[in-house]
């Protein structure tokens, strides 16, 4: 038809799909200037294409399709400047949730790189120095098996999301030192996900700088009693008292791999020098 284009030129000028137009076409967005009675056919007038490249833009620079559509019932340069510059608020916001993410993410990749090291390290007690660092935590209830370990944990990332919490991608859980003792290696108490110093209010706890007795566990989670009673007979013989629960923190783990035998689990323990 004259000076009009069939929504199939209008999808090739545009680069966009028919569906996407007759969506649009839907919800109100874009209509067509003229439908055929006969045939159903869309047909858009020149004048509607500097329209849809609006919509286009909008849509690339992030606002919704319902923003767009409330926006260009009755927009001009000022109600155009004031969409805008509120969209800039929310890109630097996104940018600085980036950057944050970012950071994070390359702490976890960084971690990864390192497998070789904590393998080396694999079946060796160390003393080392930590600095303070943040958690946060969620009760695991009884009996303390994995199945509730797993729920503390998926609760504490459904957590942090919500409240857009500074969460490091990563996992651990606390065994109380008296199932250690007592052999209950895997019943743990707590799940936690190590988190960045924030002042947001959370099931946020601090770990303190001191002096841990520490070990990397590799294998699957069953095996780590290993692991701790080597930790024990270490502290035995170098006269250490434990002054804390174990905190493990997985470094390969679920979210890496899928092979639990490549899975790396640091042990660390708060220790001082025993009385006795």
């Amino acid at each position: 038809m004259e000076n009009l284009f069939s929504i199939g030129e209008l999808s090739k000028y545009q680069n966009i799909s028919k569906q996407t137009l007759i969506f649009y076409d839907k919800i109100g967005l874009f209509r067509p200037a003229y439908v055929d009675p006969n045939n159903g056919y869309r047909y858009y007038s020149s004048q509607q294409i500097d329209y849809l490249d609006t919509i286009l833009i909008m849509k690339k620079i992030g606002f919704s399709l319902a923003e767009i559509r409330e926006h260009m019932q009755h927009y001009n340069i000022d109600s155009s400047l004031i969409a805008m510059r509120k969209q800039v608020t929310a890109i630097e916001r996104q940018i600085q949730e980036l950057r944050l993410i970012r950071n994070r993410l390359l702490h976890r990749c960084t971690q990864m790189e390192d497998t070789k090291i904590y393998r080396d390290k694999e079946n060796e007690v160390f003393i080392e120095k930590t600095n303070e660092q943040h958690i946060l935590v969620g009760e695991v209830e009884k009996p303390y098996g994995s199945r509730e370990i797993s729920i503390a944990t998926k609760k504490c990332f459904a957590d942090s999301f919500q409240n857009e919490l500074p969460i490091f991608f990563q996992c651990g859980v606390i065994v109380p030192l008296e199932h250690i003792l007592k052999e209950r290696f895997t019943e743990a108490t707590f799940a936690f996900l190590p988190i960045e110093e924030t002042n947001q209010e959370g099931n946020i706890k601090c770990l303190p700088a001191g002096e841990c007795v520490s070990i990397y566990h590799v294998g699957d989670y069953l095996s780590i009693g290993r692991s701790y009673q080597k930790i024990l007979d270490y502290c035995r013989l170098h006269s250490l008292q434990i002054i804390s629960d174990s905190y493990e923190f997985c470094i390969n783990d679920y979210i890496t791999t899928h092979d639990e035998n490549e899975y790396i689990t640091k042990i660390m323990f708060y220790i001082k020098k025993s009385d006795g």
